[in-house]
């Protein structure tokens, strides 16, 4: 009886460690890709060098994926749809999509409280622009 007490709370113990371990590595992850997205660099498309039409970009660093159609008519950035949009809090980033088409630049200011999400939106339009390349 006392071997299997002390048998259940060894399994216990390790089901606990391996939990917080796993929990922890997550979070060191998650930590560490959105580090990489303080530094990253959104390049800006000239638009003169894309051809009229709808073109898909994504871009994904996690937690964050972002997948866009981006349509072009003339040279201009006429509308950009967010397919999918899975992040944490960053829900309100979505409305750089209008900024760039105000501005007709991917060099726009990123959302306060939203920035890693900007990030990644703006690197999806970046993307879907850059298939749209003559």
């Amino acid at each position: 009886m006392k071997r299997k007490r002390i048998l259940i709370i060894s399994i216990v113990l390790v089901v606990i460690f391996v939990i917080v371990f796993s929990i922890t590595r997550i979070i060191s992850s998650i930590e560490s890709n959105l580090e990489q997205l303080v530094d990253l660099r959104i390049e800006n498309v000239d638009l003169t060098e894309i051809s009229d039409g709808t073109y898909l970009g994504n871009h994904k660093v996690f937690p964050i994926s972002v997948k866009v159609e981006v349509t072009v008519i003339n040279h201009e950035i006429t509308n950009i749809e967010i397919i999918k949009h899975s992040n944490g809090q960053g829900d309100k980033a979505e409305v750089i999509s209008d900024r760039v088409i105000d501005a007709q630049s991917l060099e726009v200011d990123v959302v306060s409280g939203a920035t890693y999400s900007s990030k990644v939106i703006l690197k999806a339009i970046e993307d879907a622009l850059n298939n749209g390349k003559e």
